[in-house]
């Protein structure tokens, strides 16, 4: 057992209350942070009930200097998994300022917080968006860097100064993780992807649809250059994703310095794929629109997913069916999500 624990900023929301499974089944203790700007805390009771662990859960954000210092003096803090921030690209464009508010100027007080207590181990979740529109694929991490919205440009910032900090700190662990496209639940049904108001990501809306909570599903262009003109995705299971950041924590014992990993499957489904399989597995009838492209999607992104594979040992085991099936359960045992 470790007696050392792990801060988990953003602990609530869809990927940390499933990386917080994760780590405390693998042993480690944890501390959930999390401001429930846009989770529940019932996430966070879920997965005591599944782990049938206790941990503390402080509600708090990150920007908040007095009680990031609190948390560093009362807890013996190993390492930090970094997860708190705004995470919907539309928003990010139409109010810039809220994104570099909370996701930058967030992370810079945690990391200052992070120096005056001496931890020098960061799990940073990132995301494929960094990468803008793919010049070539699979994406592999020495892919150039290109954000092209203010959500993904926050990401690409903070991935630049934690580059310049373990530069400056040879002292320095850092690993950063870039997501392609998780979906999926915990296979228990009762943690998943929960949107407040309209959901951002396609599963959540093809679960909501699916369940009588919306008409119809909108796609967003069937004219790109792929197999039936819908976009491709990389899409991965949440719990696979998960493993992942446990995979980059053991991978950081032992490793100065700092890396990027994409966290992906290495396949790519397009949209109507995804809408199949997921009638496929659930029986149930997914009515839809075609509508304008989105500015700014690309025809076809997926991962190239070798470093993480050799580095951390690490690769995705769960199949669309899977994913789609887990959506799902989640979606009929929480019709109206944590409400």
């Amino acid at each position: 057992m470790h007696t050392n624990c792990i801060l988990v900023t953003g602990a609530a929301g869809y990927i940390g209350s499933h990386t917080c499974i994760e780590l405390l089944e693998a042993g480690y203790h944890i501390i959930s942070l999390d401001n429930l700007s846009n989770s529940h805390s019932i996430a966070l009771q879920k997965v005591q009930e599944i782990t049938g662990k206790t941990f503390p859960i402080i509600e708090g954000d990150i920007r908040d200097k007095e009680l990031l210092d609190q948390l560093f003096n009362n807890y013996k803090i190993d390492a930090v998994m970094h997860f708190a921030g705004l995470k919907a690209v539309g928003e990010s464009v139409e109010n810039p300022l809220i994104y570099y508010d909370n996701n930058v100027k967030g992370t810079i007080e945690l990391l200052q917080a992070m120096q005056r207590h001496h931890v020098k181990k960061l799990v940073f979740s990132s995301s494929a968006t960094v990468y803008g529109i793919p010049k070539e694929v699979p994406i592999d991490e020495t892919h150039p860097l290109n954000a092209i919205n203010p959500y993904g440009q926050t990401k690409l910032i903070i991935e630049r100064m934690l580059q310049d900090i373990a530069q400056a700190d040879t002292e320095s662990r850092i690993a950063l993780l870039r997501y392609f496209n998780p979906i999926g639940a915990h296979e228990s049904g009762k943690i998943g992807e929960n949107p407040s108001g309209t959901p951002n990501n396609l599963m959540p809306y093809i679960t909501q649809v699916a369940v009588g909570k919306r008409q119809e599903l909108s796609i967003f262009g069937d004219d790109y250059e792929t197999v039936d003109g819908t976009g491709i995705r990389d899409y991965i299971h949440v719990v696979d994703l998960a493993k992942g950041h446990v995979k980059a924590l053991e991978y950081l014992s032992d490793y100065k310095g700092i890396e990027a990993f994409n966290l992906g499957t290495g396949k790519g489904h397009t949209v109507l794929e995804l809408i199949q399989t997921f009638e496929k597995v659930t029986g149930k009838k997914i009515p839809y629109k075609i509508t304008n492209r989105r500015p700014g999607d690309s025809a076809i992104c997926y991962a190239n997913t070798t470093k993480a594979q050799q580095t951390l040992h690490w690769k995705a085991q769960f199949n669309i069916d899977k994913m789609c099936q887990d959506s799902w359960h989640f979606q009929t045992n929480n019709p109206n999500g944590y409400e």
